[in-house]
């Protein structure tokens, strides 16, 4: 699979997922995304060490490695040999997790079909173990909130983060225009996965509800991702937003 291949089917997906990001006007469809923020799994095939060695047949290289201790997340910063999307790969370590909760995912991961297991699309086919109960779920989202997105989810794009400089239009401005669309952002610097450093402006804008239905036939609308967007408190471009999108307080650079 190449490169734009990849990205391509990562959007087809998320915007299947997220109907109302499908269908947003606010700036061209041909925009290209700052960075992709991909959530994924510290076991067997959907680890960042399995999915890295993947990626960098397309194209991406590692730049960066952090550990962020208190959210039981490993983030893998890697970027395209070209301008194209960065990609920011949050690996979940279910070993942070109580006993209970960890071998309650690893039990769904087990069950995963073996050629769902393998393949370069492995972050864009969906959920690829059965469908957890309702009460799995609640179960997940207590002891951690990306152990229960990554149960219904899979491992996958959790959202898009896009610069307002590119877009060609002030964040103030594209705040307004999604609230008037029934889009409306978090409090704070936080994105459902990371927070994001002070040093830039960022909103994160969860999307509608969906109907979720769980195994035992139980229906719930959840919100499952969102978007993001970025702006830069000073005119410095010398970086890509991807590399200075995480708090440098609360990050540790690994070798």
């Amino acid at each position: 699979m190449q490169r734009q291949e990849f990205v391509q089917q990562l959007w087809l997906d998320y915007v299947h997922t997220h109907p109302d990001i499908g269908g947003l006007r606010l700036w061209p469809l041909s925009a290209a995304a700052e960075y992709l923020t991909l959530v994924t799994l510290n076991h067997g095939p959907f680890s960042a060490m399995a999915l890295t060695g993947n990626l960098a047949h397309m194209g991406y290289r590692p730049i960066s490695r952090y550990a962020m201790a208190d959210k039981g997340l490993l983030i893998h910063l890697l970027a395209p040999n070209d301008g194209s999307s960065w990609l920011i790969l949050a690996e979940l370590q279910i070993g942070t997790l109580s006993k209970a909760p960890r071998e309650a995912i690893e039990d769904l991961v087990r069950q995963a079909h073996p050629q769902d297991c393998k393949g370069h699309n492995l972050l864009c086919r969906g959920r690829p173990w059965p469908m957890p109960s309702w009460s799995l779920y609640q179960q997940l989202q207590h002891a951690h909130p990306l152990a229960a997105w990554l149960a219904v989810m899979g491992p996958r794009l959790h959202h898009a983060g896009f610069d307002c400089a590119r877009l060609g239009e002030p964040l103030q401005t594209l705040d307004q225009q999604l609230s008037q669309v029934g889009m409306s952002s978090l409090d704070g610097q936080q994105n459902g996965v990371f927070a994001v450093s002070t040093l830039l402006d960022h909103r994160f804008y969860p999307t509608t509800p969906q109907k979720t239905v769980f195994s035992d036939g139980d229906e719930h609308r959840l919100c499952l991702g969102g978007l993001s967007l970025v702006q830069r408190h000073v005119g410095d471009n010398s970086e890509r937003i991807a590399e200075v999108l995480l708090p440098v307080h609360t990050r540790c650079e690994m070798a």
